[in-house]
């Protein structure tokens, strides 16, 4: 399992599913070694792992949009 950055549900997804959005992360962002390893801030917060599933769901010339398009769509709620 690995880290998601969430207080009130379960923090942690498939490798499967993490790795899915880490590879359009890398694509979009650059690698960030740490993000696999473990030792980088906790892993994707929840609405950054929705806009990278949501992005791969494309093909992947289209990725960058599509990443800013579904952040700009989340509504932050502060941390309970």
């Amino acid at each position: 399992m690995m880290p998601v950055q969430r207080v009130d549900c379960p923090k942690t997804v498939s490798e499967a599913i993490y790795l899915r959005a880490y590879t359009v992360y890398k694509k979009c962002y650059g690698a960030q070694e740490a993000m696999i390893t473990g030792t980088c801030r906790g892993g994707f917060g929840v609405g950054e792992l929705i806009a990278f599933l949501y992005a791969a769901s494309f093909p992947e010339a289209e990725w960058d949009d599509r990443v800013e398009e579904a952040l700009a769509g989340i509504v932050r709620e502060p941390l309970r």
